[in-house]
């Protein structure tokens, strides 16, 4: 079919609330590269929200996605449990960063991951209380809706939220809250709204992802472990979409040393197969009663096949140090852009997780959302797929594949730097 025939469809059986803005629809895809059911070829720089750090349909994944396809697809795992839960456990275990021993429940999203840790949270410590951060995204459950510090659009339709669920400010500097700032905010928190003796967890992602792609201190990182010690809180690290080599690091926790008492993941952790985790010190994990965490679906013999496929081409093609080195690309052409265009801001990446900020004033960091919005449509006209985020929705973030070969990585630059161009006309210079 083609995109217009699939758009009618769309307009006629598709929820207006889960309907892509896109008209383009995906026919097939390998590494950077989409193909639309025109034939149209299209550079991939979302990655499927942060799903692709190995690219589309990596070989290794595909062919260990068929072979699992040929023996179990599923029998539940509390039913009947099988070799590829076990060994997705070991592994995810061994290279989290987590204290003490780890042990592991998989789930199918990110969002059930974080719900998850929260009960876990709740069962280890016998609290209630659960803090999280402005600008932080966990989900589209109703508890991660009530962890989520933005409202629109995720919660403004939805009526009350759940309780127990308390907001302090995350350190970003640029936007005016310093690292002091913040801190002062989280214990005030506790003082104000979340007495410590009644709060299980602080929640937080490392760098905020949908938040605008700001990366936390490690300074501001270690004084959260320090007061979730200090008042028997667990640390929950959010690493849906900064885990998995985005940020140079398997885990983003691990540029600072910190080790907190859960981590979630999802998204890269199996190149495009529905899978998360929530992954804890052993106590915490075991606290809760038998047949208390899971589901149907949880831990899919063919995802799980996925996640030990990505683990093996991490270690065989030095994922991470690809990753670092596409940061290092991407910061240099974000140099050049702040210089040439006065609408160009705070350039910034750890590892590949990157993202500029487009101002209407950068004396003053005024967001310009509107020109965001714009050169996000002007890029998919000229066959370029990027996203926008941020809290005031005026942050482009970069999200190709590690593996993007470099040609189709300048291409996709040249058509950033070409559309900013058009929109706002010549840079200053060169």
């Amino acid at each position: 079919m083609t995109n217009a025939e699939l758009n009618e469809l769309k307009k006629r059986y598709v929820a207006n609330g889960a309907a892509s803005p896109a008209t383009q629809f995906a026919d097939r895809a390998e590494n950077a590269l989409i193909w639309d059911a025109d034939g149209n070829r299209i550079i991939d720089f979302a990655g499927g929200i942060g799903v692709l750090n190995i690219g589309h349909r990596h070989p290794k994944v595909v062919e260990a996605v068929k072979a699992q396809l040929d023996r179990v697809m599923h029998t539940c795992q509390t039913v009947m449990p099988y070799e590829g839960y076990v060994k997705v456990a070991e592994k995810l275990s061994q290279i989290t960063p987590v204290r003490g021993h780890a042990k592991v429940m998989l789930a199918n999203s990110g969002a059930e991951a974080l719900e998850n840790a929260v009960k876990i949270a709740r069962a280890a410590t016998g609290k209630s209380n659960v803090i999280c951060f402005d600008g932080g995204y966990h989900g589209r459950t109703f508890m991660t809706m009530a962890m989520n510090g933005k409202v629109a659009p995720y919660a403004t339709d939805f009526g009350p939220m759940p309780g127990n669920v308390f907001r302090a400010p995350y350190p970003v500097p640029y936007h005016g809250v310093s690292e002091d700032e913040a801190l002062r905010g989280l214990r005030m928190a506790l003082k104000t709204d979340a007495n410590p003796r009644d709060t299980a967890a602080i929640v937080l992602e490392p760098v905020l992802g949908e938040g605008g792609f700001y990366p936390a201190p490690a300074s501001f990182l270690k004084a959260v472990r320090e007061i979730c010690d200090e008042h028997g809180m667990l640390m929950i690290v959010d690493e849906v979409q900064s885990g998995f080599g985005r940020t140079g690091k398997m885990f983003a926790i691990e540029h600072s040393g910190v080790e907190p008492d859960l981590i979630t993941m999802a998204k890269s952790m199996a190149a495009g197969m529905p899978i998360s985790a929530v992954v804890g010190t052993d106590t915490h994990m075991d606290a809760s009663g038998g047949n208390s965490l899971g589901g149907t679906y949880t831990g899919s013999p063919v995802s799980c096949a996925a996640v030990l496929a990505v683990l093996e081409v991490f270690e065989e093609e030095n994922i991470l140090a690809k990753s670092q080195a596409l940061g290092e690309k991407l910061g240099k052409r974000f140099e050049k852009w702040q210089k040439a265009f006065g609408c160009v801001d705070n350039g910034r990446h750890l590892g590949a997780m990157a993202a500029i900020d487009l101002v209407s004033d950068k004396a003053n960091h005024t967001p310009d959302a509107d020109l965001a919005a714009a050169l996000c449509k002007r890029a998919r006209e000229k066959g370029l797929v990027l996203l926008s985020c941020g809290l005031w929705g005026n942050t482009i973030r970069f999200l190709m594949p590690v593996t993007i070969e470099d040609e189709v990585l300048e291409e996709g630059l040249d058509i950033v730097e070409a559309s900013l161009k058009e929109l706002v006309g010549q840079p200053a210079t060169a």
